[in-house]
């Protein structure tokens, strides 16, 4: 065999395409009945595949700098003439994020297996790598277990989130046996458990809107969703990171409004009223009220309003995070992503040591890690 891609995500498609591309030979081998399904799940809700803004300004949001070369080749605006290509005309949101038209990942995934297929690209589903046999790849397979012994491999694996759709982290062991640095699993994007009293269950699957997050120095404008597992939703992932790394969170429940003018309202209303009349004639929703009173009693009410304290249990767990941190390390890898201890194995996609926040970064990133990988691997030696 020439060149083995493990993964049929988009890193490995990636890394197949730019293979097939140099004129290698290329199998794909996927541990499901079907290829990207993380991929097609982030579709489900709007396939967000990129940031539209300055390449510095996008690349500045990675937690590891070590992309940056990946990110200076393969950016936003390639991430774009990439869609393109596949016959998915994008538009861009308010808030810059790029969508395909069609809102959905099924399309971009068919045009490109058609294409990767018309490239000689030979994918093979159910084949689950199963560690090392010797010098080779074993696989399981329906037909039963296969060893492979290709001239050039690229692992496309995942992190470890999101098992139920092939990212379970199961080839740690097998990489850190032959010698390969990981750097342990984190979650990334994730929602917060909260111990909630049991007045807010009634107020469970509701939006708060209007509100910033207040992360030390950080102030997030975003929408989350009260659940019964905490709190989830965009706004939460944006300050995620500094949220996991121990940093305290605040509400700012009216956002748009300065301290200074909800005292004011405040000191027109009726003295005697209860908090909670207070807090809806400010305009709180009642969830954003039910907050308050959870978290705000015996605050002053201009405080337990614009910035609340928020009592959080901790982090979601790791296969409920949209993405991770952690994985193979830059220490680990050439500049071309070729694993030190096996050379002639590269590596790509969410199995890297890198952070990216939500918001089309993690698309691109993964996209622009598998083509430098695929590229890379294309010069070994046939």
């Amino acid at each position: 065999m020439d060149a083995l891609v493990i993964g049929a995500g988009p890193a490995g498609l990636m890394a197949a395409e730019e293979l097939a591309r140099a004129g290698r030979s290329v199998v794909v081998c996927e541990a499901k009945p079907s290829p990207a399904r993380k991929f097609l799940m982030a579709g489900k809700s709007g396939l967000n595949i990129t940031k539209d803004e300055d390449r510095s300004s996008f690349i500045a949001e990675y937690r590891n700098d070590w992309l940056r070369p990946m990110l200076a080749e393969f950016g936003p605006r390639e991430m774009i003439i990439w869609a393109r290509s596949l016959g998915e005309e994008v538009f861009t949101g308010s808030t810059g994020r790029v969508f395909p038209r069609s809102m959905k990942g099924s399309p971009v995934l068919r045009a490109w297996l058609k294409r990767l297929e018309g490239a000689g690209v030979e994918l093979r589903s159910r084949w689950r790598w199963a560690g090392f046999d010797g010098d080779g790849l074993a696989f399981e397979t329906p037909q039963g277990r296969e060893v492979l012994r290709p001239k050039v491999t690229v692992l496309a694996l995942g992190g470890a989130s999101w098992a139920r759709l092939g990212s379970d982290g199961h080839w740690v062991p097998w990489l850190a046996e032959k010698g390969v640095e990981i750097a342990p699993w984190q979650p990334a994007n994730m929602g917060f458990a909260v111990a909630w009293t049991p007045h807010m269950a009634k107020h469970f699957g509701t939006a708060i809107k209007g509100a910033a997050l207040l992360v030390g120095d950080q102030r997030e404008r975003g929408e989350f969703v009260i659940s019964a597992r905490g709190i989830e939703g965009g706004g939460v992932y944006a300050v995620s990171r500094a949220l996991r790394e121990g940093a305290a969170l605040k509400l700012d429940l009216m956002a748009d409004v300065a301290g200074a003018e909800v005292a004011a309202k405040l000191d027109r209303m009726k003295p005697g009223e209860t908090l909670a009349n207070r807090l809806r004639k400010l305009g709180l929703s009642a969830a954003a009220v039910a907050l308050v009173m959870e978290f705000g009693r015996g605050l002053e009410t201009v405080a337990a309003v614009k910035a609340l304290p928020m009592k959080l249990a901790g982090p979601r767990p790791l296969d409920e995070a949209i993405s991770v941190a952690g994985g193979v390390t830059q220490a680990a890898v050439t500049d071309g992503l070729e694993l030190k201890a096996l050379p002639g194995m590269f590596v790509c996609g969410e199995m890297l040591d890198w952070e990216a926040p939500t918001g089309g970064y993690l698309l691109t990133g993964v996209a622009a890690t598998g083509r430098w990988a695929g590229r890379a691997a294309a010069l070994t030696s046939p």
